[in-house]
């Protein structure tokens, strides 16, 4: 079972109100104690109601929620960019309230790969940093959907920019952060690219079919194998 799918099936859990034990959980998934320890710990800090401890259970406190939505790309986007708004602009309540939906939205997205310790959240990148990614998001959905090569030049901010040959395979989302999963022709191997950090980017006519060992179900395997 896959970590989002897991995070999901521990909430679904929890919305009885009622305390249930780590051991109990860990049987009912197929995973470890120190799994569902580590899940916990993801939910209670992407700010999910949740109180308890190791060795005495967990309950939900608050099991009132939104019924489950099924949010396009584009859907995604809108939200990304309204909460950055929001946390950037609004009062320190709102901004507060925005901090904890992104949290809570970002810990039910389809991903297997967990955030950077540190955080790719609203105190870590400030609202002009993350939008310049946005200029971008239209013709990568594109280059994604007709399978055809992009020319990037990429550089974090403290590092020289190099130019790149990619083929753009899937964006996901991290809570103000999209990155782009691709394979790197310079690098002739997968690389994640953070969006926002893409200085310029041109769909070529050159199009690409799947091959064996640079598809993203190839990318998937190797995570899940190295996790």
């Amino acid at each position: 079972m896959r970590r989002t799918d897991r995070l999901f099936e521990l909430i679904q859990i929890l919305r009885d109100g009622r305390l249930h034990r780590g051991t109990d959980m860990a049987e009912r998934l197929g995973v470890s104690l120190r799994t569902i320890y580590r899940d916990m710990d993801t939910l209670i800090a992407s700010g999910i109601p949740v109180e308890g401890e190791r060795g005495l259970g967990y309950m939900m406190t608050a099991p009132l929620t939104l019924p489950p939505l099924n949010l396009s790309l584009t859907e995604l986007e809108a939200l990304h960019l309204g909460l950055a708004v929001v946390g950037k602009a609004a009062d320190d309540e709102l901004k507060e309230a925005a901090k904890s939906l992104s949290q809570k939205v970002d810990a039910v997205l389809p991903e297997d790969r967990a955030a950077p310790a540190s955080g790719w959240g609203f105190a870590v990148y400030p609202f002009e940093e993350a939008a310049r990614g946005f200029v971008h998001m239209a013709p990568l959905r594109a280059a994604i959907r007709s399978r055809r090569k992009i020319d990037i030049t990429y550089g974090a901010p403290d590092a020289e920019e190099t130019r790149r040959i990619v083929r753009p395979l899937q964006m996901e989302y991290w809570g103000r952060v999209w990155t782009l999963t691709s394979w790197c022709e310079l690098r002739d191997d997968f690389r994640v690219f953070r969006v926002d950090r893409i200085r310029t980017l041109d769909v070529t006519f050159e199009s690409f079919e799947e091959e064996p060992g640079k598809t993203l179900g190839d990318y998937m395997d190797r995570v899940e194998n190295n996790a």
